[in-house]
This record gives structure tokens, C-alpha cells and sequence, in this order.
């Protein structure tokens, strides 16, 4: 009997039109039927946030050529759950989410939609991979994310990885002739310093921007941020158990009078 065709789930956080999600289906397309679910708009930032209090809009469109593609109301993970339960009929083979447009290293994967969307996914026992590349212009240039992205779906899709495999992958700014390879990382101990712009509307009343500082405080050379720095994609295994064992060990002996 013929082996069934790879079922790829493809969705991102930057919203359907992004330049970053039409490079990750050119580059997993030939590896599979490919399924687009995505945000209508852009929902950065989002994390892992799901819509509860308003009604949930699903729409086919014809954006790719070839391709099957839906935008969703909601966030990105609303996305996954929908793609999951009303659109592929069967549990896809892999979930890829991206190509981000700026990083999701270190802290930022908490944060970021991206790596929610494919949290989502691994939760629900399907491999899964975040891409995200750290360049922001909206024109920029995704060959060397697209060959990063191509390469490590291939890989996953040839191995038989566990349930609940979760990907987080980042791509320098970097000329390809310039670009060391990928390697595997831990995240690095890093975050923003922020801070809220005041300001004031023509009315005079107060508003505020974000802003911040990033701050690496890991010296090792075998984090996300360093590799990044040095010119290699970072990819780190991710977990969603948040479960800080050595010290539920430590409770246990110390806290037994509970």
C-alpha cells in the first residue's frame, strides 16, 4: 500500500498576507499537501491567548497558488484549534508556524504567537517548529529562512519524533556565504528591560508606548543568542510542561508538614 501523503499545517502570527508565511509554504511544499490556517490580521505578541468572548470567523481564500488556505478572526492558536477540529478531517503530520518577522529567542518565546501557534500544535501531539528571522523590514529577503525551514521540516517529517516535539528556530541576518549552519541551542537567560513612553493625545489625556531594552545576561556559548550573534540559526528544543522539577523536589523533603 502506498504511503500516505504528509498532511503539513502551516500558520503564523503575522496574519495570511505576510511575506514571512508565503516563503514557509514555498519551502515546505514540496514535501506535502500543505494547509494554510492563519490570522486575517496581524496578531504579534499575542502568546498563547485564545478568543472566548466574541464568535470566531473562518474564511476560505485564494491567496496561494495550489494552496488551501483559510483566515481565521482569531488568534493564533484559535487558528491551530480550528484547523485541528472543522478543516484537515485527521491530525496533520507536522505543524510549522512563521517565517517570523523579527526574533523569538530567549524570553521572547513566551511571548510571541508564533511559537504559540505551534506550542498549540505539539500540545495536541504533533511535531511542530516555530521559524522566525530577525529581520523586520516587510521586504525583506527570506531565501536563507526558507532553506532553514525547508531543511529541518524535511528532517522532521523523516524522523519518527515524540509527541509533543516543539521547535523553536531563529535565523540571523546574515549573507548565506557568511552563514555557518544550524545548531542546536538552549535559551539563553536574557530579557527586556522596559519601560512606558508617556504621552499625551491632542485632549490632553495620557497614553502610552512600550519600549525597552533587550538584555542578554547568559554568557554561554550554547545559547539561542549566541549562536544568532555568530552567524548560525539557533534551534532549541522547547517543553511546555512548565513544571520546575528540582524544586518540587526540594518542597517534597522540605515542606512535608503540609
Amino acid at each position: 500500500m502506498a504511503e500516505q501523503e504528509k498532511l503539513i499545517l502551516v500558520t503564523n502570527d503575522d496574519g495570511i498576507t505576510a511575506p514571512g508565511i508565503r516563503a514557509l509554504i514555498e519551502a515546505v511544499r514540496p514535501l506535502g499537501r500543505v494547509v494554510v490556517v492563519a490570522p486575517d490580521s496581524p496578531q504579534s505578541g499575542m502568546g498563547h491567548a485564545i478568543t472566548i468572548g466574541v464568535p470566531l470567523r473562518l474564511n476560505q481564500v485564494e491567496i496561494f497558488e495550489g494552496v488551501e488556505a483559510w483566515q481565521c478572526s482569531g488568534t493564533p492558536v484559535d487558528c491551530v484549534k480550528l484547523a485541528r477540529d472543522k478543516i484537515l478531517g485527521r491530525k496533520p503530520d507536522i505543524c510549522v508556524s512563521g517565517i517570523n518577522h523579527g526574533a523569538n529567542h530567549s524570553i521572547n518565546v513566551i511571548y510571541s504567537g508564533t511559537m504559540s501557534a505551534a506550542m498549540e500544535a505539539a500540545i495536541e501531539g504533533i511535531p511542530s517548529a516555530g521559524f522566525s528571522f530577525l529581520e523586520y523590514d516587510y521586504k525583506a529577503d527570506f531565501s536563507l529562512p526558507a532553506k532553514v525551514a525547508r531543511d529541518i521540516t524535511e528532517r522532521m517529517l523523516r524522523n519518527n519524533l515524540p509527541a509533543g516535539t516543539l521547535f523553536n528556530v531563529n535565523i540571523p541576518i546574515v549573507e548565506e556565504k557568511d552563514f555557518k549552519g544550524i545548531k542546536i541551542c538552549r535559551q539563553a537567560d536574557a530579557k527586556w528591560v522596559e519601560e512606558f513612553d508617556e504621552r499625551r493625545d491632542p485632549h490632553g489625556k495620557k497614553y502610552y508606548w512600550l519600549t525597552g531594552e533587550f538584555k542578554n545576561r547568559d554568557a554561554g556559548e550554547d545559547t539561542d543568542v549566541w549562536a544568532l550573534e555568530n552567524n548560525y540559526a539557533s534551534l532549541v528544543p522547547v517543553q511546555f510542561d512548565l513544571t520546575n522539577y528540582k524544586l518540587k523536589k526540594e518542597l517534597e523533603e522540605k515542606w512535608k508538614d503540609f
